[in-house]
């Protein structure tokens, strides 16, 4: 396999190791070479003395990431292969894991859809730069999993009930919507990312962001935080769902049909995930989340969901509710 055509194309340029998801027609999604790739990146540049920093970048104008490829994930739970589906889910969290710890910054351009594992691989990061074409969420509850790659971790932390709608709903921010948030770290328009490329690779200094970002006056976000706040502080569905009812605007009508599209055992599994991440460090959220994996990919709701929303595409999951959550969580 030549560099051109790895699913991730590692490079060095001075003091820069520069990473680039090469798989643009399936949006950059995370496959295992990929994940394999980054792997072998930060084992090679995490003690390197000539490393400043490191700039990841996703191929094409369509994604940055749009996520890990659980259409093979959702194959290999079909054929019944059950190493295959936790190796994956192992080795891309070990990749979360090592982002969060390098010891320079680990700056992303998000550029386009980032979804899932996306975040994964950029969320745990120093600096996440997003554009106006920029669009990050976490839409597991439809394919019936959960916020994993570490933010049962990330989402926690966020200010009031945003990470919990972020969670449940599968909520897609725009690139000012997502520094809103707190999910990203900066705003740069497009037309301003080659300049700041080339400024990154010439000087490996990740302070030169600032001279290029533009500030994210208050927006969307700000404006519904009264009401996430009010509907999404809630530990239970049933109450989430009363306060949504309540409400009583088109915003809380949608949220509420959303909440009641996805799977609802995928719902119970993520607020039960998220009360739990609250307390936990980073390490611990990713052992939960893979323990988690080994039970929810399991249940028919996952193959199920991903072939509703990703393989026939027709939007209409058959969900078949757990009875209860003692059935996902191997305590």
């Amino acid at each position: 396999m030549t560099d051109a055509d790895a699913s991730l194309i590692a490079t060095r340029e001075a003091a820069t190791g520069r990473l680039l998801m090469n798989r643009p027609r399936a949006l950059n999604a995370l496959d295992l070479p990929m994940i394999d790739g980054f792997a072998a990146a930060i084992a090679a540049w995490r003690d390197d003395p000539g490393i400043r920093l490191v700039l990841l970048e996703g191929a094409g104008d369509r994604a940055f990431c749009a996520g890990g490829d659980v259409r093979q994930v959702r194959q290999q739970v079909l054929d019944g292969d059950r190493a295959a589906v936790d190796a994956f889910f192992s080795r891309e969290y070990a990749v979360n894991g090592g982002i969060a710890a390098f010891p320079q910054p680990w700056v992303s351009l998000i550029d386009g859809i980032c979804m899932g594992g996306g975040l994964g691989v950029s969320v745990h990061g120093s600096h996440r730069i997003v554009t106006e074409h920029a669009l990050l969420a976490m839409p597991e509850t439809a394919i019936a999993l959960f916020p994993d790659v570490g933010t049962s971790y990330v989402l926690p932390r966020l200010p009031g009930g945003l990470g919990r709608w972020i969670a449940l709903t599968g909520a897609r921010l725009k690139g000012a919507e997502a520094v809103e948030a707190g999910l990203a770290t900066h705003y740069v328009p497009r037309e301003k990312l080659p300049a700041l490329r080339q400024a990154l690779l010439a000087h490996g200094d990740a302070r030169i962001i600032d001279d290029f970002a533009e500030a994210v006056p208050p927006g969307r976000i700000a404006s519904l935080r009264p009401a996430i706040d009010r509907c999404f502080a809630h530990d239970e569905r049933a109450a989430i769902e009363r306060a949504l009812e309540a409400e009583a605007t088109d915003w809380a009508a949608e949220q509420l049909a959303i909440l009641r599209r996805v799977s609802p055992t995928s719902v119970a599994v993520t607020l039960e995930l998220l009360k739990r991440g609250a307390s936990l460090d980073l390490p611990g959220c990713l052992e939960q989340e893979l323990v988690l994996t080994r039970t929810v990919t399991q249940h028919p709701d996952f193959a199920e969901g991903v072939r509703a929303v990703l393989v026939d595409k027709d939007q209409s999951p058959k969900w078949q509710p757990v009875a209860s959550m003692k059935e996902m969580f191997e305590d």
